[in-house]
């Protein structure tokens, strides 16, 4: 797919960030501190973050409208980093302005606008980048490598915990805050669509935002993804666990070191004619430990971001990724009203 919008050698791509929040100084840094990029000008609407913004960012504009981000003739792409509630809007708008657009994680509020976003990047041919910057890590990249190999055999199962104590959102469950990390890594572990979702949650304080929340993912073949996410946990946990036919894979995100481990231990179940009882026989093998890549994930995805312009080409992570996992989050909202009734895609 090419795009509307191409840079010629040795241009930079002249950059606006808007939202200068929790999430937008680490964009204005690595997109500043990328050789090809220049960051021309941030929008916050809020006087603190305002002056956070210019006192980090000295010869950077610092305004308080989006639209001199959106609608300016200096800018090539737009870095979206405000409430989820407003990504539509605001990518509409720089699409229609002929920018291209970074968004950050979920791409929309629901699936339609999301779809509506699907089909302007097709129109206009410009590139819209979804953040999900955990694609861009060793150790996902590693474990892509792995189930491609197929050195996990068939895939019979996919389990995320995330939890920690806080951040609470105001406009979001935490469905919507934790999951789209591990759901866009699973979207993009497993080349396969799912077929159904289930959820259950449970709101402590009041704001009809459920703060814990659980969802399961059904795949054809009796693959099935398991995600659990938590505001009140009193411990930060980052675990992926991928069990497959030969072997199976952990990832602790929160190691330092050996955040990988790959274990050759299964099960084989055995019935004979006649018999009642399984025979299960234990496979107990080794454990091993591949190395990772430690280059920065953002500093990498933002080289990818630019890669893709020059190249005229949509991302991985493009406007489609970014619909199918809102899709799957839309699906689990709508369990959560049915009290964990499942709904089929």
């Amino acid at each position: 797919m090419s795009t509307g919008k191409e840079m010629k050698s040795g241009q930079k791509l002249r950059v606006g960030l808007v939202g200068y929040g929790y999430w937008g100084p680490n964009l204005a840094r690595n997109f500043s501190s990328n050789a090809d990029c220049e960051l021309v000008r941030i929008a916050e609407k809020s006087q603190e973050r305002f002056e956070v913004a210019k006192q980090a960012h000295p010869s950077v504009d610092v305004v308080t409208d989006s639209s001199q981000i959106t609608s300016a003739s200096d800018i090539d792409a737009v870095v979206i980093a405000t409430p989820v509630h407003t990504h539509f809007a605001l990518a509409l708008e720089a699409l229609d302005n002929g920018k291209h657009v970074w968004v950050e994680k979920p791409i929309t509020s629901s699936h339609e606008e999301a779809l509506k976003l699907v089909q302007k990047a097709d129109d206009t041919g410009l590139v819209v980048m979804v953040d999900h910057t955990f694609l861009f890590t060793g150790a996902v990249k590693k474990m892509k490598e792995i189930i491609d190999s197929g050195e996990l055999g068939d895939l019979h199962y996919y389990d995320s915990v995330r939890v920690n104590l806080g951040l609470f959102q105001s406009d979001i469950n935490v469905i919507w805050d934790l999951a789209p990390h591990d759901l866009s890594i699973m979207d993009y572990l497993i080349d396969k669509d799912p077929i159904s979702v289930t959820a259950n949650g449970s709101d402590h304080y009041g704001r009809n935002l459920i703060d814990v929340g659980y969802v399961t993912v059904n795949y054809e073949n009796n693959l099935i993804a398991h995600f659990h996410v938590n505001w009140l946990s009193p411990v930060k946990i980052r675990r992926t666990l991928v069990g497959g036919s030969k072997s199976s894979l952990v990832w602790d995100d929160l190691r330092a070191d050996s955040n990988i481990m790959i274990y050759d231990r299964g099960v084989e179940i055995e019935t004979k004619e006649g018999m009642y009882d399984l025979l299960a026989s234990y496979r107990m093998g080794d454990m091993r430990s591949p190395m990772i890549g430690v280059r920065e994930a953002l500093a990498e995805e933002v080289s990818y971001f630019v890669d893709c312009i020059r190249r005229n080409e949509q991302p991985f992570n493009d406007a489609a990724a970014g619909a199918r996992v809102v899709k799957i989050l839309e699906a689990a909202n709508r369990s959560l009203e049915g009290h964990g009734v499942p709904i089929t895609l």
